[in-house]
């Protein structure tokens, strides 16, 4: 897998996969995204802020996501337990369903934690829908502890975190 920041010319293709993922959430009843979010704005804000980076495998976009220190105000609910260190909060990560069920996802938490790591960054947050059992379980199976919950317009989140 080739990971790097993504570019303005990428966005019809992320938002071709962002809305292809809607749908496989769908067919497994998960409703955790919509046409209200994530939206081609966030991902261009991501873009123009050198946030967002996309992992491609045969020459086409297998997963999207971005990592910055920006959080919403539900994150304050969080009892975080490495308030001092030096963190990062992955965002929309998203596999490409073509490549689903082929370890994409657990391969590039590694490749973040190796490069955040690398980087200094001593931990790592995010927030996981509770009703996303393939999401709960990757975060789970990698270490990833739950420190809070937030609520947001599409139910209840579980705020997470690994110490690297």
């Amino acid at each position: 897998m080739n990971y790097r920041l993504a570019e303005k010319k990428d966005i019809d293709n992320v938002c071709y996969i962002i809305a292809a993922a809607i749908d496989e959430m769908e067919k497994n009843g998960i409703y955790q995204w919509d046409e209200v979010y994530p939206a081609k704005s966030d991902f261009l804000d991501d873009i123009e802020k050198g946030i967002l980076y996309v992992g491609e495998m045969d020459g086409e976009i297998a997963v999207i996501y971005a990592i910055n220190k920006e959080y919403d105000e539900q994150y304050n609910n969080g009892k975080w337990k490495y308030l001092d260190s030096e963190y990062r909060i992955i965002h929309r990560l998203c596999v490409n369903p073509l490549f689903q069920n082929k370890g994409v996802a657990k391969q590039t938490l590694s490749f973040v934690e190796k490069e955040l790591k690398g980087e200094g960054v001593e931990t790592i947050r995010l927030d996981v829908f509770s009703e996303n059992p393939f999401a709960l379980s990757l975060y789970q199976k990698n270490g990833y502890e739950e420190v809070g919950i937030a609520n947001w317009r599409k139910g209840k989140f579980y705020l997470m975190e690994k110490h690297l």
